[in-house]
């Protein structure tokens, strides 16, 4: 197959078609109308049967071209290397009759029951036709030499229309057909081309619901997000005011116990016990700052990213005279921990000497630059942790941007849209 050309057409038009698989392949695409098109037409006589016995059943008939357009999609490939994806969108509550609901009301439903009873009442018939004429006639011709050696009475009629009784006439039929052969494949690959078009046409989604799906999906990612949020900070006030607090009830248990002991081997086991209670509660504590911090939730994302940079291993130099608005949760967090995420990196890493912290809000989105004068070279593909912030932060359609030459400097640059409505909240 040509590998830059996407449809029959555009093999046509490169002069590259019959060197191609693209003749066979729409001659394939064709053919294979026959396989769907009794099929879907025989469906379609049935439910209407049904449905003129049984009045209820003449709904079904509306969700008739459902299957056939998801067949359709299918065999689209054969002649279109572009998917053509459903166009149907997912239904917002569970059960059959959410789903039926929603299917009634899209266009594509109507758009695959009118492809439906135009393939199944027409459109195979011609490209059937099409396949016979255009491939069988030339192929038939190609053979005559093998029917005259096959036919017992040594004759034979080409095509219903010329008597042949020797191998020269069958010679001539077949040179005839070698000549007609690539002459017929172009007209058969333009048909195809235009099957697949009009079968995208009505079959593939529309600009308007692509948008559609585009604002759902992000919708619902919107709603994964906010939901992660919220689990987090469940688990954050359970171990804070559950295990916590059981851990620190024990820990001064044991160290009145430790106090009300003799001298010898019991006091020296409850102080061990008593400082592991310690170690414990203290990484307790440090899990719980890594659901979210308290300083995140108590001073808002300017505090917090001050206390990050006071808490760094490299000098921090930082901008945020700027005070940022409160913003959702997700972005905070996102920000927090991208910018924990880069200083634990420089801190690791850059070999650096200082870092620089900046952060502001446009109106419109989050902008947080780190860079150091490290060594350079920071690649996400070496596991330092940038992937997965990269990740993290396109969960909220943000970018992240480094910027790492051998020898430095390293900038890595956050944008997390977050739009600001009210002007007392912007940042001024």
């Amino acid at each position: 197959m040509d590998d830059h050309a996407r449809t029959p057409w555009q093999a046509l038009a490169r002069g590259r078609y019959l060197r191609s698989a693209w003749p066979w392949r729409a001659a394939g695409y064709l053919a294979g109308s026959a396989l769907t098109g009794p099929p879907i037409l025989l469906g379609l006589v049935l439910l209407a049967v049904a449905g003129i016995i049984a009045f209820p059943l003449l709904a079904l008939l509306g969700l008739a071209g459902l299957p056939a357009g998801a067949v359709e999609r299918r065999r689209l490939r054969l002649v279109d290397a572009d998917p053509a994806p459903t166009p149907h969108r997912t239904p917002a509550e569970p059960g059959l009759f959410a789903w039926a609901r929603l299917r009634y009301r899209e266009q594509a439903t109507w758009r695959e029951l009118g492809y439906a009873v135009l393939h199944g009442s027409v459109l195979w018939w011609v490209d059937l036709a099409a396949v016979a004429a255009l491939l069988g006639l030339p192929l038939l011709l190609l053979t005559t030499p093998l029917q005259l050696a096959l036919a017992a009475d040594g004759e034979v009629k080409v095509l219903k229309l010329w008597l042949v009784t020797s191998q020269p006439e069958a010679l001539a039929f077949a040179a005839a057909g070698a000549v007609l052969l690539p002459v017929l494949l172009h007209p058969l690959g333009a048909l195809a081309g235009a099957r697949a078009a009009l079968a995208r046409a009505l079959l593939a989604p529309r600009e308007r619901e692509l948008r559609a799906r585009l604002t759902e999906v992000t919708r619902s990612r919107a709603r994964l997000v906010a939901a992660f949020e919220a689990e987090r900070r469940r688990i954050e006030r359970d171990l804070h005011d559950g295990a916590q607090q059981r851990l620190v009830a024990l820990a001064m248990t044991l160290g009145l116990a430790r106090l009300d002991a003799p001298p010898g081997p019991l006091a020296d086991r409850l102080a061990t016990a008593h400082a592991e209670a310690g170690l414990v509660l203290a990484e307790l504590r440090e899990l719980i700052h890594g659901i979210h911090p308290r300083v995140l939730t108590d001073y808002g994302l300017t505090g917090a990213l001050a206390d990050i940079a006071e808490r760094s291993a490299v000098p921090v130099a930082t901008d945020l005279s700027a005070a940022l608005p409160r913003l959702p949760e997700s972005v905070e967090a996102a920000a927090y921990f991208g910018v924990c995420e880069a200083l634990a990196n420089i801190g690791r890493h850059s070999g650096a000497d200082r870092a620089a912290l900046t952060a502001r809000h446009t109106g419109e989105a989050l902008l947080i630059d780190v860079s150091d004068d490290g060594r350079g070279r920071a690649d996400p593909a070496t596991g330092s942790g940038l992937t997965g912030l990269a990740d993290r932060i396109a969960v909220l359609d943000g970018t992240l941007t480094i910027t790492s030459p051998p020898g430095g400097p390293t900038v890595l640059s956050l944008e997390i849209p977050c739009p600001v409505s009210s002007p007392e909240n912007s940042a001024p």
